[in-house]
């Protein structure tokens, strides 16, 4: 089916308003199109805390947000920004990710993660792993105890960066994860799949553009076969925590997500998919849309089962 009149309607606006494509935007003209984009989100709900820290990673410090709703904390969701590793930054995903605090009744850890031309790859895999890290060794101070669900989760780049950090996690006995969230993860460099090449799906992103971020992030063709880099080459993906997997219909990358679901189901892996009809990449973070509702919707579910099932496994946690 088409996409659908809400979101033709913002694609229609873009079209009026012209502008380079991104794929011949700098870097720097790159970030100001995804201020423009982050000021689409709406309102923002208020939050019991909002704080910011920095975390320790190699050669420096990166800056995190930690989201507390009102309601409290029944576990911690770290959250990592789409964006191509070369766009984003933690005000431009405040209000998604103040929303996702408040509709999963989880705090919410955003990750300002190091982005490529200036640090390539793997620095934001470095980061995020740094910043996961940091956040299971303070879920006490966040959520209020240190028994409660640990999840990852990310838009496009950033499901890309939550899939490796679940398999970081598990290849280096690092922090439990209970749940991962992908909303239509990168997962593969390979500009070949039927989605990537259907003209019905070059519209706010195009081939050209992931190229684009490719190029930047990850230059050198062999290392883009790194499961650090392409998730979907790993040997095996057994042994991961259970996934909620969101593509859409007129996305270059939804071929991609959906053969990494199917690949973590193969494996045993409990995975929640829908491919959301109508719906282009970046439906998520158009909060407006109802495409967005409807995905929130999906999230909202799966992170509430999660917690729900730890809170029958934790007495003291489900007799607070």
């Amino acid at each position: 089916m088409a996409v659908d009149f809400a979101t033709q309607a913002i694609l229609d606006q873009m079209a009026t308003a012209g502008g380079k494509p991104l794929h011949e935007c700098s870097p720097e003209e790159a970030r100001e199109l995804g201020k423009a984009f982050a000021a689409l989100a709406g309102p923002a709900p208020r939050m019991a805390r909002s704080e910011d820290h920095e975390v320790t990673v190699p050669g420096g410090t990166i800056p995190v947000r930690v989201l507390v709703p009102p309601q409290g904390a029944r576990g911690v969701i770290v959250y990592f920004h789409g964006g191509g590793w070369v766009i984003g930054a933690i005000d431009e995903f405040d209000t998604l990710c103040r929303k996702l605090a408040e509709r999963t009744s989880c705090a919410v850890v955003v990750v300002d993660y190091r982005l490529a031309p200036e640090h390539r790859y793997p620095v934001a895999v470095d980061d995020s792993y740094a910043a996961l890290e940091w956040t299971a060794a303070n879920l006490e101070a966040i959520a209020g105890r240190a028994d409660v669900p640990l999840i990852v989760a990310g838009d496009s780049a950033g499901g890309n960066i939550a899939a490796v950090m679940a398999l970081r996690a598990r290849d280096r006995n690092g922090p439990r994860i209970d749940l991962q969230v992908l909303v239509y993860p990168v997962t593969d460099a390979d500009f070949t799949t039927g989605s990537y090449v259907d003209p019905d799906n070059q519209l706010i992103l195009t081939r050209e553009a992931m190229e684009w971020f490719w190029d930047h992030y990850v230059p050198d063709g062999d290392r883009r076969r790194e499961p650090d880099a392409s998730p979907l080459q790993a040997t095996s993906l057994a042994g991961l925590p259970p996934a909620v997997v969101l593509t859409a219909e007129h996305d270059v990358l939804r071929d991609e997500g959906e053969a990494y679901a199917e690949r973590l189901r193969a494996a045993g892996v409990t995975v929640d998919h829908r491919r959301h009809e109508g719906q282009m990449h970046g439906f998520f973070t158009f909060l407006l849309l109802p495409g967005s509702e409807r995905g929130m919707q999906q999230v909202v579910k799966a992170v509430r089962t999660c917690t729900a099932r730890h809170a029958k496994q934790q007495p003291a946690l489900s007799a607070r």
